[in-house]
């Protein structure tokens, strides 16, 4: 764990600190001085240069292969099991769209999910089982139509951990892990999971409109949604070969400067980043709870701290902190108030948290 000199040190890097008790990576994450700087340079460097020719399509080709490998090594995949994409949505639809799921098909999800999971499952065309998010109740809604499981790694809503690893051994069906509230928050690991997608401005701090898909074995997924990436080589008609590994699902073009970005933004966090997130947030949680508040507590809770307001309305709350300089969020039709803890929080952002959390 840090001294109270090196938190300093790597709390510095984020100016929004100096005024602002950030608690809201769970939507997007503060950013560092050294992601804006690496993102800037890319762009300052196409300004004067342009963006066109072998040697910008190499460097562009460079990034994306270094991304790959660096994300990859975040979950302990190889970077030919990482797809660059734009969200965890992005990736929810590549695979739902790639699996090809009909009307007669079940998937199964829990009552927890955040709708960039929920929507892909939806326009999937297949009947979707929505059960809590237990092992037992997962496994015991297991039937022969059953095609996958789709769930969170870490719910938005109460911050539990769900057993990925124990739902894939005891139902056997190809899952699809939902990483958005997990990778950059607590240690991950997606070997073993078929499907897992990454959000690059959420705990990451990287720039928006960034994210990976994690395919465990892609040759065994179809290519639903093809863009330029896609294709090893073609004919006319669009036939085509496709690429090896995962990179054959990338649905798109990613600026060099957000490429950049979120290579730089990943070099942040530091060794002791897990251990002090969770730390905090367990004293988030106490806080909480000594200022009269009901808390959701799961028995393997993350980094998500969510509580119940005392005879006020959420909104209200949220706007009596961000008025003392506080960021939270209300989650919509959950009557939930939600804190997103950093490693980079610090004791004087919980006391103002808890200072204006109550009336």
């Amino acid at each position: 764990m840090p001294d109270d000199r090196t938190l300093e040190d790597a709390r510095a890097q984020f100016p929004v600190l100096e005024r602002i008790a950030y608690l809201q990576a769970g939507s997007a994450g503060p950013l560092a001085r050294s992601t804006i700087d690496a993102l800037r340079s890319e762009e300052e460097r196409n300004l004067q240069d342009g963006r066109a020719g072998a040697e910008y399509i190499d460097r562009i080709l460079a990034l994306r292969a270094a991304l790959r490998r660096k994300l990859g090594e975040l979950v302990g995949v190889g970077a030919e099991h990482v797809a660059l994409t734009a969200s965890t949505t992005d990736g929810c639809n590549i695979v739902l769209a790639g699996l090809g799921l009909e009307p007669g098909d079940e998937v199964i999800t829990t009552s927890d999910e955040h709708f960039g999971l929920l929507g892909p499952l939806h326009a999937s065309g297949a009947r979707v089982m929505v059960v809590p998010p237990d092992c037992d109740e997962i496994v015991g809604a297991v039937t022969s139509r059953t095609r996958l499981v789709a769930v969170s790694h870490v719910l938005w809503t109460s911050g539990q951990i769900l057993p990925v690893h124990q739902f894939k051994e005891r139902t056997g069906l190809p899952i699809l892990v939902d990483g958005a509230q997990s990778v950059g928050a607590i240690p991950v690991d997606a070997r073993g999971l078929d499907f897992f997608t990454i959000s690059g401005q959420k705990w990451l701090c990287g720039p928006e409109g960034t994210g990976a898909l994690v395919v465990a074995d892609p040759d065994r997924l179809r290519v639903a949604r093809p863009s330029y990436f896609s294709q090893a080589e073609h004919l006319p008609d669009g036939t085509f070969v496709p690429r090896s590994g995962a990179r054959r699902f990338e649905p798109n073009w990613i600026p060099s400067g957000s490429l950049a970005g979120l290579e730089a933004a990943i070099d942040v966090q530091p060794d002791w980043g897990f251990e002090r997130a969770a730390e905090m947030a367990e004293r988030c949680r106490a806080l909480l709870v000594d200022a009269g508040l009901e808390i959701a507590l799961p028995a393997e809770r993350a980094t998500l701290v969510s509580w119940w307001p005392a005879d006020e309305e959420p909104e209200t709350v949220v706007t009596r902190l961000a008025e003392a300089g506080v960021v939270v969020r209300e989650l919509p039709g959950r009557g939930l108030l939600r804190a997103s803890v950093g490693w980079w929080t610090s004791d004087a952002d919980l006391d103002r948290l808890v200072s204006g959390a109550r009336v």
